[in-house]
Parts: C-alpha cells; structure tokens; sequence
C-alpha cells in the first residue's frame, strides 16, 4: 500500500509545469475543434453530430428499442395519415400576390444587383405554366407548339425570343384569302387569333413597367377571349377539344387576373375589385388561383371592411384551407373594433371586454397559423420582394403577406400596438407546437427546408420553433473555455498551479486510498502480500 502511495506521489513530484500547460493547451484545442466542427454541424443540418451518433449507433449496441420498429404494426395506418398530412402542408403553392418578373423582380436586380427569385422557385414557376398553358393538341399549331417549347426554356431571353417568333409565325399564316360569296371572285382576308400564351410571356417578363405590361395584357385578352369562345362551343366533341378548352378557360382567367393586378398596381383599385368580381362569379369554380386574396387586398386599400368581412364570411370556413391573408385579416377586422382606445394598462386592471377578449383570440388563432408575420408587421424583420410561390404556415407567405397588407395595419390606429401587446401570449397555449396545436395541426416540421429553397440566400430565414443548442455544443463550449483558461493561468503561475494540480491529484485518489486502506485492515497481510505480488 505503500508502495503504490510512494510511487504515486514520486510521479507527481516528476510532473513539471511545462506538462501542465502541454496538457490544458491541447485539451483547450481539441474541445475547440469539436466545439467548431458541432457548431457547424448543427447550422447545416440543425441537430448535433454527436447526438446523432450516440442514438444512431450507440443506442442499438447499449440494449436501447427502435420505437419504430417495435410499433410498427400498430402505427401503419397512422404512419399513412401522418404522411399524407405532412405532403398536404409542405405543399407549396403560387402566391396569388405574386409580383410581375419584367416590370419588378428585373427592376430590383437592376438597382441592387441580387437575384430576389430562386431557381427553385422559377423552375417551379416554369411547371406551372406548361400545365396551365398547354395541352397535347399544341403541335398541331406552329405557334402554340414554339410556346410550348418557350416555357420549358431556361434562359429569360430565349423564352422572350420565342415569344416574339411565335407572334410572328402567327401572323404570317393569319392572312388566309376566303371567298366573301360562294363561287365568286370577290376575296377578303380573314385574320386568325393571334397566340395569346405568347402575349402573357412578353408581358411578365420583356414589359419593364406595369403600364406596358397593361398593354400586352388587353393583346393578350383579345386573343385569349376568342380562342375560348371557340373552344368552348367544341368542348363536347371529343377529349382533346375538352382538353383545349380546359387549357383556354386557364389562358383567359390568368390574362383577366393580372389584369386587375395592373389596374390595382397603377392606382385604379375600383376598377380592379369590379374585375375581380366579375371574374369570381364567371369561373366561380377556378379557386385554385385564389383571386379571393387579390380582392382582400384591393377592398382593404378602399377601407372598405363590410365587403371584407362579406368576402371572408365566405371563404374563412372550417372546410376550405386557410392561408395567413384569411387568419390576419380577420384578426385585423376585430382589431380594428377595440385597437384605437385599447391600453395595456388599463386593460391590466379591469380585464379585458368582450370585444377585445375577441378581438386577442383572433391574433392567437392568426398567429398560431403562422407565427412568422408578426415580426414583419411590427418590423422587427426587414421585408423582401415575395416569392412566386409560397409554403402555407412558412416566412415565404409571411413575406407575401406583410409586403402587401403592412400598409393597411398602420392605417388602422392601434392596431399594431394590439399586435404588439398580446401577439406572443399565443405560444404559451402551445408549448410544443410540433407534437399538438391548438387551434390548428401541429406545426410542420418541414417549413424551414423548404422557405430555404424558395427565398434568396441573403434573407435570414425565420425559423419556428426556435431550436435550442443541443447539449453537446453547450458542453464543448463550457470545456474549450475552461480548459483554455486552466492552460492560460498554468503559463503564467507554473509553480502554484503545479501546487494546485498535485492537490487535486491527491483529493482525486483520496477515496481509492481510503478503500485500498480499509481493504488492507480486513485481508490478512499475508494475503494482501501475494495479491499485490500478482
């Protein structure tokens, strides 16, 4: 016993200061080095490295149960309803606000020199107009077909020179000679449809302002509106009339939307809600392009809230989907009854009334769909120009959002300061917003990943629930910093640090000399002897 307590302290005598510092120095680098590598990790992928590993593997070998191997014949057919839920919210869809790429995305690349679409987003862009605008019959007309290759095209000047080719094409096979009286002499020209998906293009994306984009627009109404009416009288002559038709009836509603999108850019918004009035009630099934939204905004910059409140009374039903347009301008109706004499203070000592009790659950529910648009509304995050598409519940429809309807909270006295007072007591209803909701489903996972596909790598990228630094960074951190100081303090007080060291050396082994003792009174000496012998 000794012996060992001899050869333990003759160690530590040999040990010298320059050990010390050696040893806190390197252990100081190497937890740095998992400290930078984790943080690292965690900022791609958003969990951490080690965590990972240790559940991935070590679980397994340590005895540990795959829950989802374990349950899953009693979770099958829930895994399929999760799974279903999960694509349904990930869905990304158009922005029904979505701005004029020629007149405005081009613009703001001209000023600032950055890119505020993705490809992601204009490949997305780019499928939606082959599914809209096209239909299997195109190659039996030269420019129909030319179009057709023209939305497939990747770069912007060969889409546009397609366009211009297609018109061309177009116009040179319209002029077709036809007798004005059977068997006579006397001849007329008759001019064919110009090709209208080939007006759209030049409007969205070679018109660099709204005005000409106007133009091209009504070219391209004209054109649009007789292909329709002829199809439209064919539609029962077969699958690919039904189909032509199908693919007109997309032509003609998409013109007269952006249409009314012009009148509201340049000013004239009366005439932009009649449009989008008489658009609803002629293709009153069409909701995919949700033209409700563009009349949301048009009727809340007319402050005109009892057509507002008719228009959601009608599509803010618990059976259609909701969209953050729906959620806030509702909460900003009920605001608006209680925001401009509303005062925390007051509201403090005597309660909240009835309308105002109304009036907060209706920014909860608003926020709980979307928790992003808050800090955008009450601009304690910097607006970019939205996306084409947008992910429901995610920053790309809280961008889309706020770019428009900003304007028309400010214009409501009071109204963000209501905002600002209840907007972040909707979170503690939710705690765990990922596992269950309140009002709605539990929040996607999914959003993050996606909004980072569809917004700009130079915007920040809102993300909910905040995720909190696992463990093991937390850890690294705490044990890069203390031992770079024990390495900093080692190099500047060798000596009384190296007294420091033998102390807690010596403490550390106290308890395994106190056994090794206790041991040593128990065992006959003999035996002990030939112990420590072997």
């Amino acid at each position: 016993m000794f012996g060992t307590e001899s050869s333990l302290s003759m160690f530590l005598n040999t040990l010298t200061p320059k050990f010390y510092v050696a040893l806190t120095g390197t252990s100081s680098l190497i937890s740095g080095l998992i400290l930078i590598f984790e943080w690292w990790y965690f900022r791609k992928y958003g969990t951490s490295f080690i965590e990972q590993v240790s559940v991935s593997h070590l679980r397994p070998l340590l005895g540990g149960v795959d829950n989802s191997s374990s349950n899953n014949s009693n979770s099958s057919n829930g895994d399929s309803d999760s799974n279903r839920q999960s694509v349904s919210e990930c869905k990304v869809w158009r922005n029904p606000l979505n701005l004029f790429r020629g007149a405005e995305y081009n613009r703001y690349t001209w000023v600032t020199g950055r890119e505020p679409l993705t490809y992601y987003d204009m490949n997305l862009s780019a499928q939606d107009h082959q599914t809209f605008f096209t239909c299997d019959s195109d190659h039996l007309r030269p420019a129909d077909a030319i179009m057709q290759k023209a939305w497939r095209e990747r770069n912007p000047q060969a889409r546009i020179s397609a366009a211009h080719e297609a018109l061309e094409i177009n116009e040179i096979r319209s002029r077709v000679e036809v007798p004005l009286i059977a068997s006579s002499t006397i001849w007329e020209i008759k001019l064919l449809p110009k090709c209208a998906t080939a007006y759209i293009l030049l409007a969205e994306e070679e018109a660099t302002t709204i005005a000409e984009a106007e133009k091209l627009f009504k070219q391209a109404l004209k054109a649009g509106d007789g292909c329709y009416r002829r199809s439209q009288q064919l539609q029962h002559h077969g699958s690919q009339y039904e189909a032509q038709h199908r693919r007109d009836t997309n032509v003609l509603v998409y013109i007269k939307r952006r249409l009314a999108m012009c009148a509201r850019r340049l000013g004239r918004t009366r005439e932009a809600v009649k449009m989008m009035r008489d658009l609803m009630k002629e293709f009153p099934l069409l909701s995919m392009f949700n033209i409700h939204e563009n009349l949301l905004e048009a009727l809340l910059e007319l402050q005109a809230y009892a057509d507002v409140q008719a228009v959601l009374a009608k599509y803010d039903d618990i059976s259609l989907p909701k969209s953050a347009t729906i959620c806030y301008t509702a909460a900003l109706l009920k605001a608006r009854a209680v925001s401009d004499k509303f005062s925390p203070e007051a509201a403090s000592r005597r309660g909240l009334s009835t309308a105002e009790m109304n009036a907060v659950e209706a920014i909860h529910r608003a926020v709980e769909f979307n928790p992003h648009v808050p800090k955008y509304l009450l601009e304690m995050k910097s607006l970019i120009l939205p996306p084409e598409h947008i992910l429901k519940r995610g920053d790309s429809e809280a961008i889309a959002y706020a770019f428009f309807h900003l304007a028309h909270w400010k214009r409501v006295e009071g109204a963000l300061n209501l905002l600002h007072c209840t907007w972040e007591g909707t979170f503690r209803m939710i705690p765990y917003p990922l596992e269950k909701g309140h009002l709605f489903y539990p929040y996607p996972i999914c959003t993050e990943t996606a909004d980072r596909e569809l917004l700009p790598s130079f915007h920040e990228v809102s993300v909910y629930p905040k995720k909190e630094l696992p463990f093991f960074i937390l850890f690294t951190a705490g044990l890069c910093s203390f031992t770079a100081m024990l390495a900093l303090l080692t190099h500047q007080f060798p000596e009384l640090m190296g007294v420091f060291a033998k102390a807690f050396l010596s403490t550390l082994f106290a308890p395994l000399n106190f056994i090794m003792e206790k041991v040593e009174s128990i065992l006959p000496s003999s035996l002990w002897h030939q112990l420590t012998r072997i």
